[in-house]
């Protein structure tokens, strides 16, 4: 199968060409191919003739959204737009990545498919106004929630906690509670989607809950690192955008694409990790 990677720049594009290596895989970072550009997508789809797109693009600065919100919603509304529609008009399905952020972070279960959406942050209503593009322009699409990204390589959660840890002890948020997730259980995960006619809205996460204190605890033990994780709330960190409280992704699909339980891929970090050292 011909598939088009969107966004091969980032930590998830990064890791999709090795979970799609059965099909033939065109990668193209935001430098070839901006997602908001509708000549350069169409002029893509033209050259490559995929079957299916996977995007990966997105305006991921949670924070710098609040006062950029014209280019979060080029990113992250008109981009998925623009591809929805082109796609659509080839037929081609297409595979585009959203967030936890969507929901307002105030439940106390884990949050499914059905779940209404109420973004609280810039961020949030964008990935939310492209999840309802992708949705109302190609039929055959696949919308795939997840949250709280990691790889070895990249910007993210535990490579920061990793940093810190070499200056001394650290003081980590235990209010915000969700689904850590391993990037490359993800790329599978999507590639397992690929050609599965399972179309629709789909919730694909590490599967359990942490809050960001105990990822960080599991992070130090599983290294070996004898740090001082000191827990605190989310005050003592002030941020422009809200973080959810709660944003645990549980499912309802059938049958459900589950992720293995985020300590699995947290050691399989680790392992990589310390394979990297």
């Amino acid at each position: 199968m011909r598939i088009l990677v969107t966004g091969a720049g980032g930590q998830l594009g990064r890791a999709l060409p090795a979970a799609l290596s059965g099909h033939e895989v065109t990668a193209l970072p935001h430098g070839r191919l901006d997602v908001a550009d509708a000549p350069a997508v169409d002029a893509a789809l033209a050259a490559e003739h995929p079957q299916v797109v996977i995007n990966a693009a997105a305006y991921n600065e949670v924070d710098r959204a609040e006062a950029e919100p014209d280019a979060a919603f080029r990113g992250n509304a008109l981009g998925p737009r623009v591809l929805a529609e082109a796609t659509a008009a080839r037929g081609i399905a297409l595979v585009h990545v959203s967030t936890d952020y969507v929901f307002d972070g105030e439940a106390d279960a884990p949050y499914l498919e059905s779940s209404p959406t109420a973004p609280r942050s810039v961020y949030g209503r964008s990935k939310r106004a492209g999840e309802e593009a992708v949705i109302a322009a190609n039929p055959r699409h696949f919308v795939v929630r997840t949250a709280w990204l990691y790889a070895l390589d990249g910007r993210n959660f535990p490579n920061t906690m990793r940093r810190l840890a070499e200056r001394g002890g650290v003081r980590v948020v235990d209010d915000q509670r969700g689904s850590p997730t391993y990037v490359p259980h993800l790329a599978a995960a999507l590639a397992s989607l690929v050609g599965s006619g399972d179309f629709g809205l789909h919730h694909a996460a590490g599967r359990g809950e942490a809050t960001w204190y105990e990822l960080t605890r599991a992070l130090f033990a599983g290294l070996g690192l004898d740090v001082t994780v000191e827990p605190v709330t989310t005050d003592a960190f002030p941020r422009p955008a809200p973080r959810p409280r709660y944003s645990v992704l549980g499912t309802e699909r059938r049958p459900a694409r589950l992720l293995p339980p985020w300590q699995d891929g947290l050691a399989e970090y680790v392992r990589a990790a310390q394979e990297a050292a």
